[in-house]
């Protein structure tokens, strides 16, 4: 706790005086992020910098600032990318019965923005990724045209 400013002393001298004091005691030497440049200082003045910056020390997706119904319809339609990183069909069919839960649910209760979502179709979903994991077929190998007689055979069977 720093004393009270005594009378009769500007406030900006009473203020260089402690700030003097503290660095004669080493108060400022070994501070977290000393001799390190301020991050982000040659950038272009930003109105939600504060909001990057906690996105990124927490680690989120810029998706987690959505209203719950925008998310809900990105989420719909990221269905199919979704999809295609699951490995078996009950995995497919779980998140397709999730997401059309949480369709249901805002439909019962919407927020705003209010967004049309419609919930998703299991079993054309479900075999339009069978049909993405079905493996390629073997291509086969072009056919080699006939072998031509060589030249003197060519000649003799004449």
């Amino acid at each position: 706790m720093t004393d009270r400013k005594p009378p009769g002393m500007s406030f900006e001298s009473w203020v260089d005086r402690q700030i003097r004091e503290a660095a004669e005691r080493g108060a400022f030497e070994n501070l977290p992020g000393a001799g390190k440049p301020i991050p982000d200082l040659g950038r272009p003045h930003d109105e939600n910098w504060w909001i990057r910056g906690y996105l990124r020390k927490e680690g989120l997706p810029s998706d987690a600032l959505l209203p719950p119904s925008l998310r809900l319809a990105r989420d719909a339609e990221r269905l199919p990318a979704t999809l295609a990183g699951l490995r078996t069909e009950d995995e497919v069919r779980a998140a397709i019965r999730s997401l059309n839960s949480r369709i249901a649910s805002y439909v019962r209760a919407p927020s705003a923005p209010q967004v049309r979502v419609r919930p998703a179709d299991e079993d054309a979903a479900v075999e339009r990724w069978r049909a993405a994991q079905a493996p390629a077929p073997a291509e086969r190998e072009p056919e080699r045209p006939a072998e031509r007689p060589r030249w003197w055979r060519r000649i003799t069977a004449a």
